[in-house]
């Protein structure tokens, strides 16, 4: 029963001071979409719902530093705002140190106080998306997508740009 693998018969019991009969189910899958799956198997939730289910997983016991590869792959544009706006708060409210692998270079710009940009298993820039944008795309306007393409010799670098010193 401590484990949480067999039901409480009667009583109370409490682990690290959580109760054990009250679990973050129903307040994860609210922040991530899930409410009316409650009742569902895994099995029969879709691609974007079982990696929503996965992320909550992740988030059950409120870690302090948290891994997502491409948690967003497969989202419908709505969850994937709402995902976006909890890892946020995992950031901003639980102070979590999130490591967010994507290739969806918008994301990298909403979410990241910092950035590392590997190319073909190097890494071959870091800093903040801003001084990237500075250093590699010539402006703070520049996008990331732009940015990145500078940095690895895909795309042209902007004629204003600094040198590049890796």
């Amino acid at each position: 029963m401590l484990t949480t693998l067999l039901a409480p018969t009667g009583g109370a019991a409490t682990v690290a001071g959580c109760d054990l009969t009250t679990e973050r189910a129903e307040e994860l899958a609210r922040d991530l979409g899930l409410t009316d799956l409650l009742d569902r198997k895994a099995g029969a939730l879709s691609g974007g719902q079982r990696r929503r289910l996965d992320i909550a997983m992740a988030l059950t016991h409120r870690p302090k530093v948290l891994f997502l590869d491409e948690p967003t792959t497969g989202l419908d544009p709505g969850s994937r705002a709402d995902l976006w706006d909890l890892i946020r708060r995992l950031r901003d409210e639980y102070r979590t140190t999130v490591f967010l692998t994507t290739h969806y270079l918008d994301e990298a710009d909403a979410l990241s106080d910092r950035l590392v940009v590997v190319d073909k298993g190097t890494i071959v820039a870091e800093g903040t998306p801003s001084t990237l944008k500075l250093r590699y795309g010539g402006s703070i306007d520049a996008t990331l997508q732009d940015t990145c393409l500078a940095i690895t010799g895909r795309g042209p670098a902007p004629a204003d740009a600094a040198p590049v010193a890796v």
